[in-house]
């Protein structure tokens, strides 16, 4: 396997992410937050199963010589994985019944610089120094873009650091935070060479855990977004369908790169987002927009070049 791999797969996964995010927000006409969230995972669990039964039959696997490496912490892991996942989603959700938003929000942002600091310390996954120099200024920059979107005052959002919606957005940054670390352990556990199956097996399980709670949830305080499936059904498979992609993508590159590496690189979903935003709903980018991104641009460079 080259080295380089999971650079291009971390490309893909972000540009298809940017594209389930677009999905979701032409959702949101007709689904609440819960709801469009929702979809992501009901509708990409299908393609999902079909994605590791297509790579369990093409590379030969023997289901009976892969249980047995399947053991509590795997489950541990892939549980924890789910569980975070769709508590840093909920979190984000409260957020928007919080006066200052637009604070939490640029703080749940700071997710790839929570990864490598957590990485470094819970699971001794140093970055070398260039690796830091690059998640610091993506960090950097996707903070601008977001106070630029936001309409938010650089001093502001530092005052602001000890109020309840930087505590809730910091927790769901460390949530999508816990949730990458997780997953990755989740995967490095089964110890198989072939890093495509495991990261697909994997997937497949956190999927299933999640769709399973998302419907228990649903059921009982949402059945209208069921209803509302039904005549969104091509904008419910395009999510499904990009969803599970960017998943997949996410999941082999961090099976086979350290989770901050991959989350630092993922950062250039940003500029693919603001670039559909410009193609498709007619947004324009300030000037503080463009700067943070190109200090998305450059912490790619380092990273790539240094890292």
């Amino acid at each position: 396997m080259e080295a380089w791999i999971w650079i291009p797969i971390t490309f893909l996964a972000a540009f298809m992410q940017a594209a389930r995010t677009a999905g979701q927000k032409h959702l949101t006409k007709d689904f609440s937050a819960v709801g469009a969230s929702y979809v992501r995972f009901l509708w990409g669990l299908p393609f999902a199963l079909v994605y590791l039964w297509y790579l369990h039959h093409s590379g030969g696997h023997d289901l009976s010589a892969v249980l047995p490496v399947m053991g509590w912490t795997y489950f541990v892991f892939a549980a924890l994985t789910a569980i975070s996942q769709i508590a840093a989603t909920v979190l984000l959700v409260f957020l928007f019944s919080l006066r200052n938003f637009a604070i939490g929000s640029t703080y749940a942002r700071t997710e790839a610089l929570l990864t490598a600091i957590v990485g470094a310390v819970v699971f001794h996954e140093a970055l070398a120094g260039a690796g830091w120099v690059a998640v610091a200024m993506g960090a950097l920059g996707v903070i601008m873009i977001n106070l630029a979107r936001t309409g938010v005052a650089g001093e502001t959002f530092v005052r602001r650091l000890f109020q309840p919606a930087a505590g809730v957005g910091l927790l769901a940054g460390l949530g999508f935070a816990g949730a990458s670390l997780f997953l990755r352990q989740a995967s490095l556990s089964l110890g198989l060479s072939d890093w495509l199956y495991s990261a697909a097996l994997t997937l497949a399980l956190v999927l299933i855990i999640q769709t399973a709670i998302m419907t228990g949830y649903v059921l009982f305080r949402a059945r209208d977004q069921i209803a509302a499936m039904g005549p969104n059904w091509r904008g419910c498979l395009f999510v499904g369908i990009t969803s599970v992609i960017g998943s997949a993508g996410w999941f082999t590159a961090m099976t086979i790169e350290r989770a901050a590496y991959v989350k630092a690189l993922g950062q250039v979903e940003l500029l693919f987002t603001l670039a559909l935003s410009v193609l498709f709903f007619k947004e324009r980018s300030t000037p503080k927009e463009l700067l943070g991104m190109a200090l998305v641009a450059g912490s790619i460079i380092v990273l790539l070049l240094y890292g």
